[in-house]
């Protein structure tokens, strides 16, 4: 039965699997961090905080199973998207270092709170912003020669990619304003609820503007959404994205506290299956296929096999700590 599976295939909607679960996760915590300019009370920020201190870091599992798995699965995108990307990945990783250790020490000290505070957002912010950027840089392809990165140290840095990395932003903030909607009350939450409104308007806009440009990018992108027949195929996706955003409209004027979250988070999942829609079946666009940097048979069935134990682990304690810390947080109470 093994030798009949694609086992590139599946290794590719693992990471894939991967990375949309980092970005659900971690994403409403980066978000999160971006608005906390936006709320300059002390109160106010140690109850954001303590909203997402028992998950903030498991979140970022993910994102070491999403690398890793590249690495391994895939060595030759691996091989070729890391120089591209040096820099914007660099970047991510100085912003995520920066707020996490920013959300240790803030809690240490009284005095020094305002800079660990702008540490937090700075970071989150960079984080986000490296992460969007990197991902325009994917789409817009990279020049590859043989099997090597033969594009230049600022290749990354186009028009297009500083709009992915924008959108991104927006996005982030968008789920942690919904995340706030669901953990907070009084005060807090209805500054929520006045910011997703316009976040929503604004991740829209950013989502219109980012699928206008993309088909630009290659002559492969344009004939996926807009030859026939593909255009029936891939028709329900902006179909799905109206409606969700309806239905996330209503839930907003209705003040509804758990719904604003879960369906922007079926939007960005909306929006990631545009994407995998655009890019498969190339990892490295327009360069190399799944197939292409598959790494041998045998260690994809080895890894396989340590991946079937070690996911549903990491489903398990996060549902865990997702359960045990449910509820609303309430000023006063939580991380110390």
């Amino acid at each position: 039965m093994m030798a009949a599976v694609d086992l590139a295939t599946v290794w590719a909607f693992i990471i894939a699997f991967a990375v949309f679960v980092y970005i659900v996760m971690d994403g409403f915590d980066l978000g999160l961090g971006m608005l906390f300019p936006l709320f300059p009370a002390k109160a106010d920020r140690d109850v954001m905080m303590n909203s997402v201190a028992p998950v903030w870091d498991g979140n970022e599992t993910w994102l070491v199973l999403g690398g890793g798995g590249l690495m391994a699965a895939f060595p030759l995108a691996y091989a070729v998207l890391m120089p591209a990307l040096y820099t914007p990945i660099i970047a991510m990783l100085i912003g995520l270092i920066f707020r996490g250790v920013a959300f240790e020490f803030r809690w240490r000290t009284t005095a020094a709170r305002n800079r660990w505070d702008i540490a937090f957002a700075g970071g989150s912010l960079l984080a986000t912003l490296a992460q969007g950027v990197a991902l325009g840089a994917i789409l817009q392809g990279v020049h590859v020669e043989g099997r090597n990165y033969a594009g230049g140290w600022w290749d990354w840095l186009t028009l297009f990619s500083l709009l992915t990395g924008i959108a991104l932003m927006i996005g982030y903030c968008l789920l942690g304003a919904t995340w706030l909607v669901l953990k907070t009350e009084g005060a807090l939450r209805d500054k929520a609820y006045r910011l997703s409104w316009v976040l929503l308007f604004a991740m829209l806009a950013a989502i219109a503007m980012v699928s206008l440009a993309t088909p630009f990018l290659s002559i492969q992108y344009a004939q996926r959404w807009f030859a026939w027949p593909n255009v029936i195929l891939v028709a329900p996706v902006p179909i799905a994205v109206a409606a969700v955003t309806a239905l996330l409209m209503r839930s907003l004027a209705q003040k509804q506290d758990s719904r604003p979250f879960f369906l922007s988070l079926v939007l960005f999942a909306l929006s990631y299956a545009g994407l995998g829609i655009s890019m498969y079946p190339y990892i490295v666009p327009q360069s190399i296929t799944i197939w292409q940097a598959a790494a041998p048979r045998n260690s994809q069935i080895f890894m396989l096999v340590g991946f079937a134990g070690l996911v549903p682990l990491i489903l398990g304690y996060t549902g865990w700590a997702y359960w045990v810390f449910r509820g609303k947080v309430r000023a006063g109470s939580g991380y110390h």
